[in-house]
């Protein structure tokens, strides 16, 4: 987007058409998210498994040797010993910074699931009070690995719980002991099986949902570190550009002179001549670069009026076959001039994707009405085109939320979600909400709002200025 890159340089996001912003910003999401080994380390399930372990171990110590109930106590510390081995060749064998792949954190929560589901079975089934721990790993799948992962382990789970409501090893009560009857067990594996489902899904879905919005904001920093970066790779071209010019300037002075010292038929005149043509080539692609000034430095020359800014933002994205009117005056009953602003990446970035993608679904022609007052400027953004999906407004701007085949203003690219949502997250560092809906006679309506403080610079007169600099000196 920066006008300052050389020609040669790589495409701004915003200057990219449709499937090429989409090749470019995939790159973005998929550098931004987690580590594709997972989002486990092995250290963590082999600590959390230990401490399972310990309290496992405990409980068990408490409850035959303190309270005096006659478990099957060599059994249940075989089951437990065993995963302590299991720990250990894991602790051995593995490093412990190492991320756990999704498979490898599936086997060891399904492992855990397995023994605990054991331990139970040895000691009450349901009717044990720490059934609820076979929740845990359902917990810790959904959180930190896929959906098809956290289905498999609750699968399991249910699977377990079921078989531990009909076999199990009866607590030891004692004759005047509680006798828990069939339907209680019934409620305690319903409540398990309702628990699972429930937890599953819901720990899952906002899990993805953080980790996608965590992936589009690491998207649009990166995008906005390419737009800095190729802003001042045009800085430097300008500065190299006034820097060369006095010494190729001085090698086409000596080369011309040179040129007119030779004789005609000398065998260094056409050296001498190709030396000048290419030094004045340089100086052409120089000066053609300097013309390009560099982005928002606080010069004058880059304040412009509103209407010039949306012009600058929609001219990337012209079309064939569609035509594009602005318009811009103030709103009704308001006689406030044009807000001057700066000319931001940002804020060109956001207005460019919001009008590409309006353009792109167009069948004639794109409405962008710039109307202000003294307190606000709005701009609506109105295409002739299907509109949106009256189901899916709700959700516009959500990142990666695609409906396939059955959304409209897509086009069948995924990647609309994160341009809609990068442009929103631009737009909305000055200030800016944004609405969607479609016109009643069809077409899609972006309406943009900003505060008007947060855009306008406040222009200062030449004589306020040069009082104020008065002032200072007489301070001074």
């Amino acid at each position: 987007m920066s006008e300052t890159a050389p020609q040669n340089a790589p495409k701004a996001a915003s200057e990219l058409s449709g499937p090429e912003r989409a090749a470019e910003i995939s790159p973005l999401a998929a550098t931004a998210a987690p580590a594709p080994n997972g989002r486990l380390r092995l250290r963590t399930l082999i600590v959390i498994r230990w401490i399972a372990l310990g309290g496992q171990a405990i409980t068990l110590a408490v409850v035959y040797f303190g309270l005096g109930f006659d478990i099957p106590f060599v059994p249940a510390m075989s089951v437990i010993a065993f995963s302590g081995v299991l720990n250990v060749v894991l602790s051995v064998t593995r490093p412990s910074a190492t991320w756990a792949s999704d498979r490898e954190a599936i086997w060891n929560l399904c492992f855990d699931v397995v023994q605990l589901a054991t331990l139970l079975g040895l000691t009450g089934g349901l009717q044990n009070p720490f059934a609820m721990l076979l929740l845990a790993p359902v917990v810790v799948s959904g959180w930190a690995l896929s959906r098809r992962s956290t289905l498999t382990i609750s699968a399991l789970a249910l699977f377990l719980v079921s078989i531990l409501a009909v076999w199990y090893l009866p607590l030891p009560w004692s004759e005047s002991g509680i006798l828990l009857s069939p339907v209680y067990i019934a409620g305690v594996w319903t409540a398990l099986v309702i628990a699972v489902i429930f937890i599953a899904s819901y720990v899952s879905s906002v899990a993805q949902e953080n980790r996608q919005m965590s992936q589009a904001l690491e998207a649009t920093r990166l995008a906005l570190a390419r737009e800095q970066q190729l802003s001042a790779l045009g800085g430097l071209a300008a500065a190299a550009a006034h820097e060369l010019g006095t010494p190729l300037a001085t090698i086409a002075v000596v080369a011309r002179e040179l040129q007119r010292e030779l004789a005609v038929d000398s065998p260094w005149r056409e050296d001498v001549e190709l030396l000048h043509a290419e030094s004045l080539r340089c100086r052409s692609i120089l000066a053609g670069l300097a013309e390009r000034p560099a982005w928002d430095d606080g010069s004058p020359y880059h304040r412009l009026p509103m209407v010039a800014l949306v012009e600058a933002a929609a001219g990337p994205h012209q079309r064939d076959g569609v035509t594009v009117e602005i318009s811009a005056g103030p709103a009704i009953d308001s006689d406030a001039s044009q807000p001057t602003v700066i000319r931001n990446a940002e804020v060109l970035h956001g207005l460019g994707t919001l009008i590409q993608n309006a353009v792109q679904f167009a069948r004639r022609k794109v409405v962008v009405d710039l109307t202000w007052d003294e307190e606000s400027v709005m701009l609506r953004i109105i295409d002739d085109g299907p509109g949106f999906d009256v189901t899916e407004l709700s959700r516009l701007g959500e990142p990666y939320y695609s409906t396939g085949s059955r959304d409209r203003r897509r086009g069948g690219s995924q990647h609309m979600g994160l341009g809609i949502f990068i442009a929103r997250t631009l737009l909305a560092h000055f200030g800016a909400g944004i609405e969607f809906s479609n016109e009643i006679s069809g077409g899609a309506v972006v309406e943009i709002r900003w505060p008007r403080h947060r855009l306008e610079v406040v222009e200062v007169s030449p004589a306020a200025s040069a009082a104020k600099q008065g002032d200072g000196r007489e301070d001074g």
